[in-house]
């Protein structure tokens, strides 16, 4: 298949799920979404690699998810809310999972959380946003 050139390619630091991400990464999305299911998520704990093979996972995809490299996966063509399937039942918070994503660390993802809070709360006050 020949997939066409986009614009929103040149965007940095963002990973367009797109029709040719995510065709790649077809395998290693359906291996994520089966974890809606708790005996798929018993299964991938007892042996992640046999898990990984029953989906055809590329080498890649499999290193990435037995290591839990979230942002490879995400650049791989993971679907981000597949990925939270992953990441959650394992212990790792929305923070976390956010901070992998970006390659920073935890707390400097809660940082940049709480910087981009600092007097969120008076705008929206101001605004007639805020009745909390």
């Amino acid at each position: 298949m020949v997939w066409k050139k986009h614009e929103y390619e040149k965007i940095p630091g963002t990973y367009v799920f797109d029709g040719k991400t995510s065709h790649a990464a077809y395998p290693l999305n359906k291996l994520l979404f089966s974890f809606n299911h708790e005996e798929n998520r018993q299964e991938f704990r007892k042996d992640p690699e046999a898990y990984a093979d029953k989906f055809g996972l590329s080498a890649e995809q499999k290193e990435a998810l037995v290591n839990f490299r979230f942002l490879e996966m995400l650049q791989m063509g993971a679907n981000i809310y597949f990925l939270a399937k992953l990441a959650v039942p394992r212990g790792f918070s929305v923070q976390d999972a956010g901070a992998a994503f970006q390659g920073i660390t935890t707390e400097e993802f809660q940082a940049n959380l709480d910087a981009k809070a600092e007097g969120l709360t008076d705008k929206l006050e101001k605004a007639g946003y805020w009745n909390g």
